[in-house]
């Protein structure tokens, strides 16, 4: 089982839209995966993220800031 964190700041509307578009893909792909949302600073902190949002993929963090293209997110599947 994939864990896929959500690094996200507040109430961002990049931090919401990344993780329905990851939320829409495990769905889609019937994936066995595990999605959490943190949003305490100190623990975006600790993944050395400044800008959020960011993704985590089973303790890598694989993107920062902004939005991701269906593309890289398609990518983060692949494996």
């Amino acid at each position: 089982m994939k864990v896929i964190k959500i690094l996200a700041a507040g109430d961002c509307s990049n931090c919401k839209k990344i993780y329905e578009m990851i939320e829409s893909k495990v769905k889609e792909k019937q994936l066995d995966v595990k999605l959490e949302k943190i949003s305490d600073i100190n623990k975006i902190i600790e993944y050395g993220v400044m800008t959020p949002p960011a993704v985590v993929i089973d303790g890598k963090l694989v993107f920062v800031g902004g939005l991701p293209t269906q593309k890289q997110i398609d990518k983060w599947f692949e494996r």
